[in-house]
């Protein structure tokens, strides 16, 4: 097995949606040790054949993702709350499916996401989402296990999410926020 490998998603084009070629750049220029960057841009399976070819013990897809948090905010999303309903995206194919099909060759793979403001054509990134992903890359190459990251849980027994600092029952792949 390799190293870890991050596969950002995203498109530059659409505000906050480009938190991933954000990351994906940071980790280019400052590589976090101990982690394999790939930028999916808003095709990631187009890029999954270099993930799996990396035979990562772990990929960490990081999204832009609606989780009903404050703008900027950093999440670990819980397997429950996407494997069992559609996820709503501007990508070519929901981030649950990607998941589970990079789950067919490595062992462990999580989404982290980071909660956008604005996700539309033409529309700057915010600064709390450009601060947030800063931070994300910072957290990589200081070493900071996923462990540390809070996370937006299912609650037993639903596909509800909770948190520590938000509940909220959707979950999407940037489609329509702030829009």
């Amino acid at each position: 097995m390799g190293d870890q490998v991050i596969l950002t998603i995203g498109n530059g084009m659409m505000g906050d949606d480009g938190a991933g070629p954000l990351l994906a750049s940071l980790l280019e220029r400052s590589p976090a040790p101990g982690w394999r960057v790939v930028d999916g841009g808003s095709a990631p399976e187009n890029v999954m054949h270099r993930v799996r070819a990396a035979e990562p013990s772990l990929a960490l897809v990081f999204d832009a993702v609606d989780m009903g948090l404050t703008p900027g905010e950093v999440r670990l999303v819980d397997d429950r709350l996407i494997a069992d309903r559609p996820v709503m995206t501007t990508h070519n194919l929901p981030v649950g499916l990607l998941i589970a099909s990079l789950r067919e060759t490595i062992p462990d793979v999580r989404l982290l996401g980071v909660q956008p403001a604005v996700v539309a054509f033409g529309y700057p990134m915010s600064s709390e989402i450009e601060r947030a992903v800063r931070d994300v890359h910072g957290r990589l190459s200081s070493g900071t296990l996923l462990s540390a990251w809070p996370s937006l849980v299912a609650a037993e027994g639903s596909g509800d999410a909770s948190s520590a600092t938000a509940p909220s029952d959707r979950l999407f792949s940037c489609e329509g926020v702030g829009r």
